[in-house]
């Protein structure tokens, strides 16, 4: 096979009951055993998660993606897969949460089902098996049923203990009419180290990592129908309309939703509208003499960040250029801009705080009024201190970490102008930590938040935006125009 048109690229997606069934083991490896056989897979993840792409990555060699309803609208689902898709020969999806799960109170929104619909692919079932027999039936019967227009083509059995087993839970599905299309076996060698946040991401782990996907990659061959898998993944309806662009996407996006009607209309911004490089990878668009450069914050302590960013900013005209704050002294040269994602500064503070003259330097640039934009890790890392340790000082605020997990969407809106977005321009967002920052929030705050309650969130100083919140730019391509323009006058 050798890349099929994008709207008919063959696809499953690879979903389960519940969260810790194994979608993570059997997704990578079904990744890692094509990839093997020679074919070109395309890895995506639903949802905001920065860490499964990470191993999507690894087996497949290509950008790991996200595609999330609630962050984009579901009406970018199918182009931003259409996107990552292109020229590839099979992709696979892999979910999150239950099937069902979605964004808390919006019914179907942002669940692997309604991702499913929306790309009019088959869904593979991972069940866990540990402890059940008939049962099985039962289970599978139900997630088949509830949704008429979710199609399960097939099962996969995780963590079955004996041949035995196995033969009562194939005995107990044959009533089902959904085929077993693979048995996995518990194996400790495929499972990967957690901590505070979920699994520890590929960027701290190196080698360790690299075998644990070659693992997953050999569990699923043998264990796995791949033949079937792939045919089933032939079945999946035709995708119509074109693939997103960054640079289409700067100069021809949908409006914004409103705002919150408390906080009145928004004006009109002509810069806000309602794929690519690896995060570490600078961007490939020719570099233009005049072309500001824009610093983004990678390695292993600012591993989280969208793909789609990077396209953006690099269709926007700035030179993308990665740097790595616990290993790097200074900017990429001729910076005129940073963007410092998620991750974990506070596994790495030690080292980010022995890093001075970086510190320093990120201080410098911000007090000149050049745009720094920070989400989580980056807000973290512009505070005056973090659990104690010296940070770059950019803002008068100390971080710390919690014992309680912050976590969840966000709908917000801009409460003035920053170097992201106009007041008023609304976007969605997620919060996923267990730090705390004080004060939350200061005299020109990033956002305000409706939920879980109504409060101003973030710092907006200068040219500078720190947050929380996780955004995903393609659903306001404008954005990354906004940033690169300032990079240019500042």
């Amino acid at each position: 096979m050798t890349g099929s048109a994008v709207g008919s690229v063959p696809r499953l997606v690879i979903a389960a009951p519940a969260s810790g069934s194994g979608k993570t083991t059997v997704a990578t490896g079904l990744m890692a055993a094509l990839s093997a056989r020679g074919m070109a897979v395309s890895p995506h993840k639903v949802g905001p998660d920065y860490i499964d792409p990470g191993y999507h990555a690894l087996a497949t060699g290509r950008v790991g993606r996200n595609l999330d309803a609630y962050l984009c609208g579901a009406e970018l689902v199918a182009p931003l897969f259409a996107h990552g898709a292109r020229g590839c020969d099979i992709a696979v999806v892999e979910g999150v949460m239950g099937l069902f799960d979605g964004a808390a109170g919006e019914g179907e929104l942002a669940s692997t089902a309604q991702v499913a619909k929306l790309l009019r692919a088959p869904v593979v079932l991972v069940v866990d098996a540990s402890a059940q027999a008939r049962s099985v039936a039962a289970l599978v019967h139900g997630f088949v049923s509830f949704d008429p227009e979710v199609r399960v083509g097939g099962v996969i059995l995780n963590k079955v203990g004996s041949e035995r087993h196995e033969a009562l839970l194939r005995e107990a599905l044959e009533a089902t009419g959904v085929p077993v299309m693979g048995v996995l076996r518990r194996a400790a060698r495929v499972e990967t180290p957690s901590r505070h946040l979920g699994l520890v991401p590929v960027a701290e782990r190196a080698a360790a990592a690299v075998e644990a996907v070659e693992a997953m990659g050999a569990q699923v061959a043998e264990g796995c129908d791949l033949h079937g898998l792939v045919a089933l993944a032939c079945s999946a309806g035709s995708l119509a309309g074109a693939a997103w662009d960054p640079g289409d996407a700067l100069f021809s996006s949908p409006p914004m939703p409103l705002p919150f009607p408390s906080l009145g209309a928004a004006p009109p911004d002509p810069l806000v509208g309602p794929d690519g490089p690896r995060l570490g990878v600078a961007a490939t668009s020719a570099e233009k003499p005049g072309d500001p450069v824009v610093a983004l914050a990678g390695g292993a302590a600012f591993s989280f960040s969208y793909a789609e960013h990077a396209e953006l900013l690099s269709a926007a005209g700035a030179h993308v250029v990665t740097f790595d704050p616990l290993r790097d002294e200074e900017l990429p040269d001729g910076a005129s801009g940073v963007v410092i994602g998620g991750g974990f500064p506070e596994v790495y503070a030690s080292e980010l705080s022995a890093n001075e003259a970086l510190r320093k330097r990120i201080a410098e640039l911000a007090a000149s009024g050049a745009p720094v934009a920070a989400e989580c890790a980056g807000l973290l890392y512009l505070c005056r201190e973090l659990d104690g340790m010296p940070m770059c000082g950019v803002l008068d605020a100390s971080a710390r970490m919690s014992e309680r997990l912050t976590l969840g969407y966000r709908d917000a809106v801009a409460v003035g102008d920053s170097v992201l977005a106009a007041a008023g321009t609304r976007m969605r967002g997620h919060e996923f930590h267990r730090t705390v920052v004080e004060p939350g929030a200061g005299a020109s705050p990033a956002w305000g938040v409706r939920v879980p309650e109504r409060r101003v969130e973030g710092f907006v100083e200068g040219g500078v935006h720190a947050s929380y919140l996780h955004t995903h730019w393609a659903s306001a391509p404008g954005v990354a125009r906004r940033f690169v323009e300032r990079c240019r006058t500042s």
